[in-house]
């Protein structure tokens, strides 16, 4: 089990971007795959970007270009960085962790540990 501390997130308007952190403890934190989740408003929790162990990335469609996630494997941190934020970004942002042997997916299960979640809101 994994133990993430989140930090960033707040209120801005469209186009605007914003930063999320996230911090990792853990015996084994490092070798984790990492993970951001959103929940909008009345809709499911899904995931949005995932990242291996080697740092390689993936995207849901909804955030792709505009959103980029990052790992420090040596400070056990993760990052989102959001730019050209839109009204349908407005969600609360989690990072997650999975101890599976293969990263990259973008299914809930994979991910049982999240942090505590952050509101990030974009106004028209």
């Amino acid at each position: 089990q994994v133990q993430l501390v989140q930090s960033g997130g707040g209120s801005v308007q469209a186009g605007g971007s914003l930063k999320l952190s996230c911090a990792a403890s853990g015996a084994t934190a490092s070798s984790f795959c990492m993970a951001w989740l959103r929940q909008s408003p009345g809709k499911e929790r899904e995931v949005i970007a995932t990242v291996n162990r080697a740092g390689g990335t993936g995207y849901a469609d909804s955030v792709k270009g505009r959103f980029t996630i990052s790992r420090d494997k040596a400070a056990n941190t993760l990052a989102l960085q959001m730019n050209s934020l839109q009204p349908e970004d407005t969600a609360i942002y989690y990072c997650a962790a999975s101890p599976r042997f293969k990263c990259g997916g973008f299914s809930l299960s994979d991910y049982p540990d999240w942090g505590q979640g952050t509101q990030v809101t974009v106004s028209s």
